[in-house]
């Protein structure tokens, strides 16, 4: 047993000691996670490495500012976890400068609108029921209440971005950012296209990078940092690492994003977590992690195959990436609905909006099971559960133990 599973498993015992009832929710969510098959685009199973990382003596220090210059005392040892994770993240995606204080995605997505907008600038981003996240202009979000978004849009026959739509919006609003990412859009983004027309309207590229950036840290997707003036971007999803975010760069915006992270939208940073994105950063630096990037897509594209052979309509025909979004209702269901089943067998994914539909679809990934070292012949596999369990042809409960007998096989933390 490795050094850093006899940690875990003496922090598990304390915990028992100390907070019995607690200690119960987080093993029953251990057991949840070990007997159920983790679906959800956005989730990952992490490294015993970063899981040790999050629970150490760093946790307890108070480190507003930057290395070199906080607020408080005693940050010499923390001043160098956070250099090391920033010269990893710069060396791991090639970008000049990077910020690694960011607690999630929405908060890099706000620094970096912090850095370069004012209340009231106008924004292009992809809309919403297309596929745009809460920070590219929800209402219910500060984007949507600071900022004048526009929405562009997919293609009604491919599911593909319609670039032309692209270019006559911003030619018509000559927006002050243009946004490209999105949390359900299983292609490649066409970056150097959104950086022709940022340039031809005056307008800065922001890549919200969210989803892809673990697959381009693994060299599985083509990288938004030599196109855009700034990447925003989790540190979980594919890339394995801590629930975080980061923003990343050239140097002519670094202090602006600097100060847009601390003071503007944040106080102190959590340190145990940027150690921990550390480890991620070094873990993704790995020929190992490049296999992964790879695998994760070659599992996608089967399960998308195997979705689409048994009648799901899948957006855009498949993916290049870990997420597929689908329509289950030619089996006879909602999204919702078919989500319910699903989980009632032991299968976790997501809904999401389809565009040009009234309906939700699902929303699932391949990056958690990959992680647990399932292949494509275990994707045909989840394919025919799945399917199986939509189509009424499975009785969840019967899906359920097939399911547990999978997961087994595969566990994400195996003694």
């Amino acid at each position: 047993m490795s050094v850093t599973h006899d940690v875990l498993e003496a922090d598990a015992d304390v915990l028992s000691r100390q907070d019995p009832e607690l200690a119960e929710i987080l093993f029953a969510e251990r057991r949840r996670q070990s007997t159920t098959l983790q679906l959800i685009a956005a989730e990952n199973f992490t490294s015993p490495a970063v899981l040790a990382a999050l629970g150490s003596p760093l946790a307890n220090k108070y480190a507003e500012g930057y290395p070199g210059a906080r607020h408080h005392g005693g940050c010499e040892i923390v001043d160098v976890a956070e250099r090391l994770a920033v010269e990893r993240a710069q060396d791991l995606f090639g970008a000049e400068h990077a910020n690694v204080q960011p607690h999630s995605g929405s908060a890099a997505v706000l620094a970096a609108y912090a850095a370069l907008l004012r209340p009231g600038d106008t924004v292009l981003a992809l809309g919403l029921p297309h596929g745009g996240h809460l920070t590219h202009g929800s209402p219910a979000n500060f984007s949507g209440r600071w900022f004048d978004f526009v929405g562009y849009g997919v293609d009604a026959e491919t599911g593909l971005v319609d670039h032309d739509q692209v270019r006559t919006l911003a030619r018509a609003r000559r927006p002050k950012a243009i946004v490209c990412g999105s949390i359900a859009y299983p292609r490649h983004l066409d970056h150097a296209f959104f950086r022709e027309v940022a340039d031809e309207v005056g307008a800065y590229l922001v890549a919200d990078a969210a989803h892809p950036i673990g697959l381009v840290a693994g060299g599985a997707a083509p990288s938004p940092v030599p196109y855009a003036d700034i990447v925003c971007a989790t540190t979980h999803k594919v890339l394995r690492g801590p629930r975080g975010g980061m923003v990343l760069c050239g140097s002519e915006l670094a202090e602006r994003v600097d100060r847009a992270v601390f003071p503007f939208t944040q106080g102190g940073a959590q340190m145990h977590t940027v150690a921990a994105k550390a480890v991620a950063f070094g873990e993704a630096s790995a020929p190992s992690f490049a296999a992964y990037a790879r695998q994760v897509v070659a599992n996608a594209r089967t399960l998308a195959a195997r979705l689409a052979d048994a009648g799901l309509v899948v957006t855009t025909g498949g993916t290049d990436t870990h997420l597929i979004t689908a329509d289950p209702a030619p089996l006879g269901v909602d999204g919702r609905t078919a989500r319910g089943r699903l989980a009632a067998a032991g299968i976790v994914l997501d809904c999401c909006a389809l565009p040009h539909a009234h309906a939700r679809g699902l929303r699932l990934g391949t990056a958690a099971v990959t992680t647990q070292g399932m292949g494509q012949r275990e994707m045909e596999a989840v394919a025919a559960l799945l399917t199986g369990v939509l189509r009424g042809t499975t009785e969840p409960a019967s899906a359920r133990d097939d399911v547990r007998s999978l997961v087994a096989e595969f566990p994400p933390y195996p003694d």
